[in-house]
């Protein structure tokens, strides 16, 4: 019995923590597009990230003159933690946006689409004509559902996907 409970914490654990990415994916997006213009000098489209850089951008130091080993350790320290930041980031964006295509059904995507979008139970009633009730018990069915996704569980157990 105690293993049931155990799997059913942990369902919900998942299940929160499914909530709160769609709640944060859209300033997640713009805190991506600002830390690839911070350490990139610009903005990369997504089909493309994960891309190693190439030409004379990749051969030229990176160093910088006139600057104590501390300061250039804080500063590479900084840099090491936006770039793992971003990472995270990017990986969580992209696995909320691709997964919206495993959903059951066309309905259920245009409510995952207005979730992310940022509306409210409301205002997605109103758009698709259902009480926000209704909205709320298939916004727990999607949750559900990604939840049993396996690049999601990946995710969410080891912080990677496939």
């Amino acid at each position: 019995m105690s293993k049931v409970i155990e799997v059913a914490q942990e369902h919900k654990e998942m299940e929160y923590t499914i909530t709160q990415m769609i709640k944060d994916y859209r300033w997640m997006t713009r805190e991506v597009f600002r830390l690839q213009n911070i350490i990139h000098g610009y903005s990369t489209a997504m089909t493309s990230w994960g891309v190693a850089q190439y030409g004379i951008e990749a051969v030229m130091p990176k160093g910088s003159r006139g600057k104590s080993e501390a300061e250039i350790r804080k500063i590479e320290s900084l840099e090491v933690k936006r770039k793992n930041r971003l990472q995270r980031y990017e990986i969580e964006v992209f696995l909320l946006e691709t997964l919206a295509d495993t959903l059951k059904n066309e309905h259920q995507k245009v409510i995952y689409d207005c979730l992310l979008e940022g509306m409210t139970y409301r205002e997605i009633g109103l758009h698709l004509g259902m009480s926000k009730d209704n909205v709320q018990e298939q916004k727990r069915d999607i949750v559900r559902q990604l939840r049993e996704n396996e690049q999601m569980e990946t995710f969410l157990l080891y912080g990677e996907t496939h």
